[in-house]
């Protein structure tokens, strides 16, 4: 690892364990679906990632591999599970919506707390996606915990795996990464051809828009936090959906999301912010030095589920990059 790298980590780091900190420390509201605390976690979850990322890209300095596609976890935690898994429990709402869509949301026995589809409302809760209870998990007796890595969540699934509990672990980072946890899941689950149908669908949807291309060139910076700035680079999901629409992105980083200055924002002169999850705030320009900048709030939610969504999120990206007013 180089000095630049080691940097980056840290900053990353700090940056993880201040929003965790802040999530912890906020009031709670009576409800979990509530905008700030869902902008918080998302928020988390994305400096998670992006630290995970960032580890992985520092143990070489010849760049990222080639994705490739396989039907395996990134990682396997405990013993191997049985042949046939009847009982699933989630530790992150997108690993949830990724069994719901491969039409096995009948095995599924427990999800977190920020799991809000409708279809899982019943469903007893196990805890967050960086504090999940290991007794709470084990009450629920699953054949097989579904997990998203995470520097907060290390040692509650570590030690479901050492109590004798098959995990399997994906990174949910890019869309390489998204669609092998779609394959994966569908094998363990005995749904593989469902599982290829959904990457196809994705495939195909993204190769639609890029040839629609209907940003046209625009150059969006997409902002998913204004306290700490926190914006998608070209490395991650959010990134490779944004340039699926033609729109270039203002910020030329390699990594999936980056925690920037405000000076930075400035100096990638984007002709738009896009704001997902957050809002604008009123009386003032979203971001210092670019009251110029057209801004506009991404309509609906589902480029924070990184998952089966992704084909409602980049229409949504769409018809919001085709917006040419600010609001």
């Amino acid at each position: 690892m180089n000095a630049a790298q080691e940097r980056t980590v840290t900053l990353i780091a700090k940056s993880t364990a201040a929003v965790v900190a802040a999530v912890r420390s906020a009031p709670r509201p009576s409800r979990a679906r509530a905008p700030w605390t869902a902008s918080h976690l998302v928020l988390a979850r994305l400096l998670a990632c992006v630290l995970a990322t960032s580890l992985g890209a520092a143990r070489s300095d010849s760049g990222p591999p080639t994705p490739r596609l396989q039907a395996q976890p990134d990682h396997h935690l405990g013993p191997e599970p049985k042949r046939e898994i009847h009982r699933v429990v989630t530790l992150a709402p997108s690993l949830t919506e990724l069994v719901l869509a491969l039409g096995a949301g009948e095995r599924l026995v427990g999800v977190t707390r920020f799991d809000d589809d409708p279809r899982v409302a019943s469903l007893p809760r196990i805890g967050g996606y960086n504090d999940p209870e290991p007794e709470a998990v084990l009450r629920l007796a699953p054949d097989l915990i579904l997990a998203q890595p995470a520097p907060e969540n290390r040692g509650p699934v570590e030690a479901l795996a050492r109590l004798g509990v098959p995990i399997d672990a994906f990174k949910l980072g890019t869309m390489a990464e998204i669609q092998t946890a779609l394959l994966a899941v569908g094998a363990r689950l005995g749904l593989s051809a469902k599982a290829a149908a959904l990457v196809q669908e994705l495939t195909l949807h993204r190769s639609e828009m890029r040839t629609r291309a209907p940003a046209k060139g625009e150059r969006v910076l997409l902002v998913f936090g204004l306290d700490p700035l926190v914006v998608a680079g070209r490395g991650g999901f959010a990134g490779e959906l944004l340039e699926d629409t033609g729109a270039i992105n203002a910020l030329d980083d390699p990594r999936p999301f980056v925690r920037l200055s405000a000076e930075a924002a400035v100096a990638s002169h984007p002709a738009r912010i896009l704001l997902c999850g957050v809002e604008s705030p009123s009386g003032r320009s979203a971001l210092p030095g670019l009251a110029d900048s057209l801004v506009t709030t991404l309509q609906g939610t589902a480029l924070m589920h990184p998952g089966p969504r992704l084909v409602e999120a980049l229409d949504q990206l769409a018809a919001t990059l085709s917006r040419t007013e600010s609001r």
